[in-house]
């Protein structure tokens, strides 16, 4: 655990330091999440540090129970009354926060502050690679059933890292970089 624990905040202070030197309009691109801009990716980063659990149960309950319509929602007002030093701030002050997604444990933590920090560098061209290292965590953590839930169909096909040896799936092999399937079992498209 202290392994996790040391690459979530590696990851963090590693994506903070980048924003930090984001130029004002590069908060304002989209996003590989659909309908989402940088800034509203990092207010959804940061919502687990903001919102405490009462606000967090509220904000769900007047979601009709749907995390993704409370995610987008919270994510899109957030952004709009938060400056950007306000975000970064969060992030930065929140490197070592213990938030955990339910049921996901600490991995789950990692995984959505890598999956979001590519959601945010990849689009933009920041040529920052994720250390193997947490992206083995990553990938590791992936099954089936996580592919599944962001609508990917693996059925016939093995994804193949070419920088790591990691698989997922039967069937025609693909190859490409640990980070580009990772993006890929993710449901973005690039």
């Amino acid at each position: 655990m202290t392994d996790v624990r040391a690459a979530i905040a590696a990851e963090r202070a590693e994506l903070a330091s980048l924003l930090t030197d984001l130029p004002a309009p590069q908060w304002d691109p989209p996003s590989l999440c659909e309908g989402w801009r940088v800034r509203e990716v990092v207010a959804h980063i940061t919502m687990a540090y903001r919102y405490s659990l009462p606000r967090f149960l509220g904000n769900l309950a007047r979601s009709g129970g749907n995390f993704n319509r409370m995610s987008d929602r919270c994510a899109k007002r957030d952004a709009a009354v938060l400056s950007t030093e306000d975000l970064l701030v969060s992030l930065r002050d929140n490197v070592n926060h213990p938030w955990k997604p339910p049921g996901g444990g600490y991995e789950g933590a990692l995984s959505h502050d890598v999956i979001h920090g590519l959601d945010i560098t990849v689009p933009l061209g920041v040529d920052r690679r994720v250390p193997l290292d947490r992206l083995r965590m990553v990938l590791d953590g992936m099954t089936e059933k996580n592919v599944k839930y962001f609508g990917v169909n693996l059925d016939g096909v093995q994804l193949r890292a070419t920088d790591m040896d990691w698989t997922l799936g039967s069937g025609t092999p693909k190859s490409a970089p640990a980070q580009d399937l990772l993006l890929f079992v993710c449901g973005r498209t690039i």
